[in-house]
């Protein structure tokens, strides 16, 4: 299988090749605007979320290619809806009212979230500049149309404190099974946050890694007052690295000292895929992540760590029920009116039609 090349052109911006995609899965950046002139949305009063609504569509339709952008009102979603746009961390708070995102998904403005404007963007693996480039390019369009609030003295000015100064949040989602497995993970938490960053479980608590589910964590900053825009992004690229040195070097001790021990941990989530009729989002979670050490360890090859990274956002539910929605799939008679079980018996066969062409190196 001829190996994808950087230049290859995918669907969706997280089907693709990056940088460091053996630990960090995906990189996002936010900044955070407000209108001037405006409450911020917890002090709306009257028609205030309207008029900030219609301020930023405007500004939208004005911009540079503005067939590029696709916009939505939030209580027009059906419940699926929902659950797509929040499993790609699209969706915030309540009180948002509508989202505006770019035809390929890859950048996203949430209007009167905790705030007027959230402008996010993602890219695979350890990339900020991408996403980076592609917020800044549309804040710059939109302050063509319109005023954001600002401080000489504090930058951009927010309803947190944390995101007043450049406005700008990142955060990497990174799969660190080597140092969770060996407890380390646990150090390596203290250190991300003396070093004033933050560290969440991205699918809860898991059992096989007694850490995160999968030995998934997304890593983000917690401030955007101190310092300019580079030295932010710097700091957060500097402990991105880091921490994927961290991970490699516990992995190549595991593939020299306990081989056989991870090996087997490889196989079993090798069987549970090829061999089982339903999966449930848990066990889908961990059987990726065992997947994706398997062949970061060298012990499996047939696959890229972008097909299996890509293979974390097809499994969830959203995705899921989208296709059985608009797809035309034939279930075993016990279970066609059970949703529920219709969605891990399709998840199992999205897993083990990715698994296929995986082989075991001798």
């Amino acid at each position: 299988m001829a190996k994808r090349t950087k230049k290859d052109k995918t669907e969706v911006w997280y089907n693709t090749v990056s940088e460091d995609q053996d630990v960090v899965v995906s990189t996002r950046v936010r900044f955070i605007r407000n209108l001037a002139s405006f409450p911020f949305p917890s002090n709306f009063k009257n028609d205030d979320a309207e008029r900030v609504q219609s301020i930023i569509f405007d500004a939208f339709s004005k911009m540079e290619n503005p067939d590029s952008y696709q916009s939505m009102a939030l209580d027009n979603l059906d419940k699926n809806g929902e659950k797509i746009l929040s499993e790609r961390g699209l969706l915030g708070s309540s009180s948002a009212t509508a989202l505006i995102t770019t035809t390929d998904g890859a950048s996203a403005c949430l209007i009167n979230d905790n705030d007027h404007i959230k402008l996010s963007s993602f890219a695979s693996g350890l990339n900020l500049k991408t996403p980076f480039e592609r917020c800044k390019k549309i804040d710059e369009e939109l302050q063509q149309y319109v005023q954001f609030a600002a401080s000489r003295d504090f930058g951009y000015l927010s309803s947190s404190v944390f995101n007043t100064g450049s406005g700008i949040k990142s955060s990497f989602y990174m799969h660190l099974p080597s140092l969770s497995y060996s407890g380390e993970i646990k150090e390596v938490i203290k250190q991300i946050q003396d070093r004033g960053f933050t560290v969440a479980d991205c699918y809860g608590v898991g059992n096989l890694f007694n850490a995160s589910l999968g030995a998934y964590y997304q890593i983000s900053t917690t401030s955007s007052l101190k310092g300019n825009e580079v030295e932010q992004l710097g700091n957060i690229f500097a402990l991105g690295k880091y921490i994927c040195e961290l991970e490699r070097k516990k992995r190549a001790d595991y593939a020299d000292n306990i081989p056989t021990v991870v090996h087997n941990i490889v196989v079993r989530a090798y069987s549970l895929a090829k061999f089982s009729i339903l999966i449930n989002l848990r066990d889908c979670i961990d059987i990726i992540s065992c997947l994706k050490w398997g062949l970061d360890l060298g012990f499996i090859t047939g696959i890229e760590d972008y097909e299996l990274n890509s293979l974390l956002y097809r499994v969830q539910s959203g995705h899921l029920g989208y296709l059985l929605k608009t797809g035309s799939f034939s279930f075993e008679e016990d279970i066609e009116d059970d949703v529920e079980l219709k969605e891990e018996r399709l998840r199992a066969m999205v897993i083990k039609s990715t698994i296929e062409k995986i082989n075991f190196v001798s």
